[in-house]
């Protein structure tokens, strides 16, 4: 048996304690998958920053990764894609082991992390072109999907500058552009809005709603409560390290204690990281 059919095999039995609401996944449902994190820990020095998460995207799913700064996000995605290794645990993406075989598994991802290093010498177009040449795409595809995407994301224009010189915005759309020119199964976003305008960020939407109707998950982590309510199929939930709630909106507002069918997600959110309005004066502005 694989170690990832050991794991749809046993997760049930798992001593982990997961959400009451979370349903083991089933041997049978195994091509379901395009993301399984199993027993994920990652500690620095005395802080853990992520405590055994166990987590399952289905393939195709828009799944939102919510959780207060510092709650483990942006670790949890850094092990997902293979950029920092777990002291415990397996991911598999695609079915593969990330850590076992990491060039098969990141050929099938598409990454945008939230904190981009572009290589700054380089034009919009070039990068771009770079990276479909990384990706083995055939030369003529890559010319025309990166034209289509310097057009899309409004960059056509500027696309012969020096990237040293694009505002944060224009860097990140760029970096967008290189995660999905190679058109991956599985495309994870940390905070892939900071920094973008309205238009372009309807632009956005519209491109990864488009990905999901052709077949790519999404793993997407954002602060931006009504982007993520609005496109997000399912939605995780993370606090101090530990998956605290997952599954849809409506599951969500019916595991939130006093959370009404119509509580938004902030709301919903809130109520389940245990978050309390106080009144925190500050008298010295006074």
């Amino acid at each position: 048996m694989s170690d990832i059919n050991e794991y749809n095999a046993q997760i049930s039995t798992s001593s982990v304690v997961q959400p009451q609401h979370v349903t083991a996944p089933q041997t049978s449902d195994q091509e379901h998958y395009a993301i399984v994190a199993r027993g994920l820990v990652r500690a620095f020095g005395d802080k853990m920053a992520v405590n055994h998460l166990n987590l399952t995207v289905r393939a195709g799913e828009f799944f939102g990764f919510l959780g207060p700064n510092g709650a483990g996000k942006s670790t949890t995605i850094k092990m997902m894609v293979g950029q920092l290794r777990p002291n415990e645990g397996n991911v598999w993406v695609g079915g593969i082991d990330v850590w076992r075989d990491p060039l098969r598994a990141r050929a099938l991802m598409g990454v945008l992390p939230e904190y981009l290093k572009l290589y700054q010498r380089l034009s919009g177009r070039e990068y771009i072109t770079f990276a479909g040449h990384m990706y083995g795409i055939s030369k003529a595809d890559i010319q025309r999907r990166t034209a289509d995407l310097l057009e899309l994301l409004d960059l056509a224009s500027d696309a012969n500058e020096l990237i040293v010189d694009y505002s944060v915005g224009m860097r990140k759309k760029v970096a967008l552009a290189v995660a999905i020119i190679h058109r991956p199964q599985v495309l994870f976003l940390d905070e892939p809005f900071e920094g973008i305008d309205r238009v372009s960020s309807g632009v956005i939407r519209t491109i990864l709603h488009d990905l999901t109707q052709h077949g790519t998950t999404i793993f997407f982590s954002s602060h931006i409560m009504e982007v993520v309510e609005r496109l997000c199929t399912r939605i995780g939930i993370i606090n101090q390290g530990v998956l605290v709630a997952e599954g849809t909106l409506q599951d969500l507002r019916e595991r939130a204690s006093g959370a009404n069918k119509d509580a938004t997600l902030e709301d919903v959110f809130l109520n389940i990281v245990g978050v309390r309005e106080e009144n925190h004066n500050l008298s010295w502005l006074e």
